[in-house]
């Protein structure tokens, strides 16, 4: 006989399905043969929690390989680089018997304060979400199921479980809803994870707008939607809005406010089956562990990429790469002893650490060079920080080149709490400029999970590396790019401002009395900068190469009404093989919104030698062009110009190519409430409104007069009000007349 469906088992079964046993496990229904799965942290590496059924102890977490986290692998623009990581999480998920990885992140950075930047890809959706979506399939190809979180506009740390982030809806759908949009639809993950936070008003994991009509009945998800830890507060609710699984467990009382609403009639039980159908798919990815993770080759994968994801800032004099330097002095404590990765759930018990110190020396070595070092500060606090600088200046002034490796403590950057400030540690600034001030050429290295402030000693040094937080082998990565065996190739997933004053969200981050209120709107991160005209220290986009490439010969032709297939050539005109990321923007005014100055809608990344050159191809579909309108409530396309640019970065332009859409050619939705404007610059209307108005007068007399600052005054009247004073040989009924004739109908809304 075989054992029955979710469907039939008793009620308490179904719901003892819908809540995990233990921290990291589901429970298991032995009758209907459902095993428990595994559910581990995190998108750069798995959180093994060892023999502990609780909150998982990191003194008794198991090794794993600690890949480049997000902050890191956005940096390299490549989507390649994102599969290989999240190909490589699935294998030891398969071999650690792990069913679902918790990750991707894919929540914008909307402030460089928000404490858990480290683990989220970008201030761009684009980018955040073709990233994603291939860490995502390529991770589900191993078997395991991916978790894409934290949905949504969990942006911040501050008062995370509560706070409501306060997002109109089109500034929602064009930037916080569309890198998960873009995963789901693409990538079809195993779970979704709801957030902590609320979304106007209403908590993410009890939303059922956000659970329901948008995940599941517009974007088609068909996976099972998971709570974050501890995110549910009623159960029943959550169940109703969309949420299947809660997590951790046991949560015997929730269990029984469920099967108490079923019985009672408060709770649909087709509500629970759904649920419960969609938790026992997802057992279907349990699998034995498999023990075969080959964690040396995944150690080598990780040096690997994060070469590719470090982004080389400055370069005065070229002094990097280290070609021929013969005495180099190495300063920062994060040399020796490397800040790899972030703080919290996220946080892996990596198999090895690669200290860059360690791999200079190596390298130095293979070239005659010698390699110096002093600690130069002390991150726990500890030693005399005036004596670690003195000792760190003589260094400086004995060698070549002083590399100085600066960066932000771990407690800086640690889930649950947010920065206070974009600053460096104090000793740091001062060690840099007393450095810069000793030694012939300056080099800084920064380890941090989020951008930080560069003012104050910027223009003091030669040579920036941006390390970000690159994984347990960032430190041969950076030794690699400092000697020139790696090109550097990253570039920057989020703006370096020069003040955090100037940053779109100042005024608003992190809100008050349990309220963040977005009021930049769609102007996050460089559609701000750029639009508004503040200057930055680095923009989005930036990134230097130990080579020179060259851009030519940009096309943009539509391909219909709303869509575009652009082609430009790329041509390495240095002496070095490298690596160049190809970014495509879209700018125009078309439209009734306030459109960004330029939007990133395509880019790729391109391996030449020297001299080599490559054309490349992008197919811009309608997304590329749309704005998203509250009015007709969808996405749409405005007739008009567009301008297809090809960036160096966000701010410099090297190429563009104008082109013309016709766009949507929808009828607007018409009510007798509707302003004039809207009424006289309607396609199909609005012509026959400009001949009721003439009432036997020359119809472009009608229209000069729309055009006089009287008339302008009166566009954002109702028309109903307008003809009642203004028209009166015009009627309401002449008027429902019109919507009439042209299919709009009387009550149309407006």
């Amino acid at each position: 006989m075989s054992p029955p469906t979710p469907g039939e088992l008793p009620l308490e079964r179904k719901v003892a399905l819908l809540s995990g046993r233990s921290y990291t496990h589901t429970e298991a229904i032995d009758e209907a043969a459902l095993p428990a799965i595994t559910l581990l942290d995190g998108p750069n590496g798995l959180r093994r929690p060892g023999d502990s059924t609780e909150h998982i102890d990191p003194r008794r977490a198991l090794p794993a390989t600690c890949f480049p986290p997000a902050v890191a692998v956005a940096s390299s623009w490549d989507a390649g680089v994102t599969a290989r990581v999240g190909a490589a999480v699935g294998r030891e998920a398969r071999a650690f018997g792990a069913a679902v990885s918790l990750g991707p992140g894919v929540n914008i950075k909307r402030s460089p304060l928000c404490g858990r930047n480290f683990e989220y890809y970008s201030e761009d959706p684009l980018l955040a979400g073709v990233l994603a979506a291939a860490h995502v399939r390529a991770l589900q190809e191993q078997g395991p199921g991916a978790s894409v979180k934290h949905f949504a506009a969990n942006n911040q740390e501050t008062d995370r479980k509560n706070v409501s982030a306060d997002v109109d809806e089109r500034t929602l759908r064009e930037i916080y809803l569309a890198a998960f949009e873009r995963v789901v639809r693409e990538a079809r993950p195993a779970t979704v994870m709801a957030s902590y936070n609320r979304i106007n008003g209403v908590h993410a994991c009890e939303n059922h707008w956000l659970l329901t009509e948008v995940l599941r009945d517009e974007w088609g998800f068909t996976g099972a939607v998971i709570s974050d830890w501890g995110a549910v507060g009623d159960r029943v609710a959550a169940l109703t809005a969309g949420l299947d699984l809660s997590m951790p467990g046991p949560d015997e009382d929730g269990d029984a406010e469920i099967v108490a609403a079923v019985r009672s009639g408060a709770l649909d039980p087709a509500v629970v089956d759904r649920a419960a159908a969609r938790v026992a798919a997802l057992t279907r990815r349990a699998a034995p562990a498999t023990g075969d993770a080959d964690l040396d080759a995944h150690h080598e994968l990780a040096v690997e990429l994060a070469a590719d994801s470090a982004v080389l800032l400055r370069n005065e004099r070229n002094v990097l790469p280290l070609d021929g330097v013969r005495t180099v002095a190495v300063i920062g404590e994060f040399a020796a002893a490397p800040r790899f990765q972030g703080g919290g759930s996220g946080n892996v018990r990596a198999t090895r650490v690669d200290a860059a110190l360690d791999a200079m020396r190596t390298l130095a070595a293979a070239r005659n060079a010698t390699v110096a070092y002093a600690p130069g500060f002390s991150t726990d606090g500890g030693g005399d920080p005036a004596a670690l600088r003195d000792e760190a200046v003589r260094a400086a002034r004995a060698a070549d080149v002083a590399v100085v490796f600066a960066g932000l403590p771990e407690a800086a950057e640690w889930e649950g709490t947010d920065r206070e400030s974009l600053s460096l540690p104090d000793e740091q600034v001062e060690l840099i400029r007393a450095t810069a001030a000793a030694a012939r050429r300056t080099v800084v290295v920064l380890s941090n999970g989020a951008v930080v402030s560069l003012e104050g000693w910027h223009d003091e040094v030669d040579a920036i590396v941006e390390g970000w937080l690159l994984g347990q082998g960032g430190g041969r990565a950076l030794a690699d790019i400092l000697f020139g065996v790696v090109n550097p190739s990253g570039r920057l997933a989020e703006t370096v401002p020069l003040r955090l004053q100037d940053h779109p969200s100042f005024l608003n981050f992190p809100g008050e009395q349990g309220h963040v209120r977005y009021g930049e709107g769609v102007l996050v991160g460089y559609r701000y900068f750029e639009t508004a005209e503040v200057p930055v220290r680095y923009p989005f986009g930036h990134g230097l190469s130990y080579t020179a490439f060259e851009t030519r010969d940009l096309r943009a032709v539509p391909t219909g009404p709303d869509t575009a297939e652009v082609s430009v050539t790329v041509a390495n005109t240095g002496a070095r093989t490298g690596k160049h990321v190809v970014q495509v923007y879209v700018a125009t005014g078309a439209g009734p919104v306030r459109r960004p100055l330029r939007e990133l809608r395509a880019f790729t990344k391109v391996e030449l030698r020297p001299g080599e050159s490559t054309t490349v191809e992008f197919a811009l579909d309608r997304r590329a062009f749309a704005y998203y309108d509250v009015v007709l409530g969808a996405w749409a396309v405005a007739p008009g110009a567009y301008t297809v640019q090809i960036g160096e970065n966000a701010s410099t332009v090297v190429a563009e190519s104008a082109v013309t859409l016709t766009g949507d050619l929808r009828d607007l939705p018409l009510s007798l409430d509707s302003p004039l404007a809207d009424w006289l610059t309607h396609p199909a209307v609005g012509p026959d409104v400009v001949r009721e108005l003439a009432a036997g007068r020359s119809e472009e007399t009608v229209r000069q007069g729309m055009r006089t600052p009287e008339f302008r005054m009166m566009s954002s009247m109702p028309i109903r009000k307008f003809v009642k004073y203004h028209a009166r040989g015009v009627s309401a009924g002449t008027l429902e007349r019109l919507l009439e004739r042209h299919g709009l109908g009387r009550g149309a809304r407006g």
